[in-house]
């Protein structure tokens, strides 16, 4: 059955706690009267066990990567170690305050500081900023960036260009920061059409926004070529770091010629994202775009003494966030990558990889894969197939999937692809898991042949089926209704 809602079990007199009698002789009202309530407040009322179970019961009905396979293609929800929790969350991190003076702080700030030399190493750029809370914010940061770059030179440019398989965060960050979106085809290889991308180049590019590995799961094998074409224009080219797990330790983006690109931390190196948060997307660029980095800026003193600087960049684009930027994401980032070393960071986009092309490998070869080639961290398959013999889309399959405890991938992305199925095993899953997965794919596509109308009714085993998902976006519920009867 349906867990109620908590207003729902709410019975009028109960209560979670009781507070003894004040002792203390009443001053009087502390807020002035015309602050304080006539009534109560319209809260359940509930007892403390009933608040318990309720509150266990609803966590039961998640999918979490400790408890379920979760191959979400382009999420990377990946494992977390236990210890990066346990190191972020010491009083020395978590007990400081944002407007503490910098001498008060010189641990948190020197471990940032190191980050920051950590992820210049790992993409071959030079300047680095902590600052952007998640990948489309460092999206966004960056193309203020170029923008700047531009009036910074007395350059009027208009446009950037962002392939058909781009995530859509891309023209959207692009568009937030005043530029106008023309888009870029795949080839029949799921890798930028060069020719395309030469008609559309001329004078008010300011640059290009590239996924690499791309959301096909390919590496951009001409990104070289990618690179020379824009800078032969004057455009500077953006990565899109969402697929960085991929390639750590193995190339790195400055050596493409990249000009800038951010880095989700909370996917690649540790804190698994997902409702929202947590996030942190820093960003990294090559040496011209340094001066235009967001301030303050973590500086080390010749004494070695760190300090937060907000003077002296006159070219900076300013904040983009609230002081640091997300620091609990950071602090574990850092602590992933010193348990890793370079040696350990570069296996860990290898299993990654390795991972993927096995279980694309063990996948039915009822579904269709798009493109040709050797995937990276991810693979996209078509599930066209079984809609045509069957009538069984792939947001079936998903929804079967849900009733065999696995998280769906994503599903419907990219949208070059048609009913596309995204998956991502990342580099922490056992062979076993992947042979179950592939296994249970397998016991599904045989009953789309046997029974369709077996997935078409899937999920069985949640208290909500299939849910009207137009409706929930477009009619939003957010508010309690109060039944004054009860």
């Amino acid at each position: 059955m349906p867990e109620p809602l908590i207003f729902d079990k709410s019975q009028p007199g109960q209560r979670a706690v009781e507070f003894p009698p004040s002792d203390v002789p009443n001053a009087g009202p502390v807020l002035p009267e015309n602050l304080l309530r006539r009534k109560p407040p319209r809260l359940p009322e509930v007892a403390e066990r009933s608040v318990v179970r309720h509150l266990t019961i609803l966590s039961r009905e998640n999918f979490s990567v400790d408890t379920n396979f979760y191959p979400l293609g382009s999420c990377t929800m990946k494992y977390n170690p236990r210890v990066n929790e346990q190191l972020s969350g010491l009083p020395e991190f978590t007990g400081l305050h944002p407007y503490q003076f910098d001498e008060d702080c010189q641990g948190t700030l020197a471990i940032l500081w190191q980050l920051q030399e950590m992820l210049k190493e790992i993409t071959g750029l030079p300047g680095v900023s902590l600052q952007p809370a998640a990948g489309a914010h460092g999206e966004l940061t960056a193309m203020l960036m170029f923008a700047a770059w531009f009036r910074d030179r007395g350059e009027r440019r208009t446009t950037i260009l962002v392939p058909d398989s781009a995530h859509g965060t891309n023209p959207a960050s692009a568009a937030i920061a005043g530029f106008k979106i023309v888009q870029v085809r795949s080839n029949e290889h799921g890798l930028i059409d060069l020719d395309d991308l030469r008609s559309k180049l001329d004078a008010s590019v300011a640059g290009m926004m590239l996924t690499c590995p791309n959301t096909l799961g390919l590496f951009e094998t001409d990104v070289g070529e990618v690179a020379k074409l824009l800078h032969g224009v004057g455009a500077k080219l953006y990565i899109d770091g969402a697929n960085l797990n991929a390639i750590l330790g193995v190339t790195r983006p400055g050596d493409w010629g990249a000009d800038a690109l951010h880095i989700n931390t909370h996917k690649t190196l540790s804190t698994p994202h997902g409702g929202g948060g947590p996030g942190a997307g820093p960003i990294a660029v090559a040496a011209d775009l340094v001066p235009f980095l967001p301030v303050p800026r973590i500086e080390r003193g010749e004494t070695g003494v760190f300090h937060l600087v907000d003077t002296g960049h006159p070219k900076s684009i300013g904040r983009v966030r609230a002081f640091l930027g997300q620091t609990g994401v950071l602090l574990r980032a850092y602590c992933y990558l010193r348990r890793l070393g370079a040696r350990g960071v570069r296996e860990t986009a290898e299993n990654a990889v390795l991972n993927a092309r096995y279980l694309q490998s063990r996948c039915p070869k009822d579904f269709a894969t798009p493109y040709a080639g050797d995937c990276m961290h991810e693979f996209v398959l078509s599930g066209t197939p079984l809609k045509k013999a069957f009538g069984v889309r792939t947001l079936d399959v998903a929804k079967r999937l849900i009733d065999r405890g696995i998280h769906p991938p994503t599903v419907y992305f990219p949208l070059i692809v048609d009913e596309a199925m995204m998956i991502e095993p990342t580099e922490t899953e056992r062979r076993r898991t992947l042979d179950w997965f592939a296994d249970v794919l397998a016991e599904i596509v045989a009953e789309a042949k046997a029974d369709a109308d077996q997935l078409h009714d899937a999920p069985h085993t949640t208290s909500i089926s299939r849910a009207d998902e137009v409706r929930a976006a477009r009619d939003l519920d957010l508010r309690y209704t109060w039944d004054e009867a009860k």
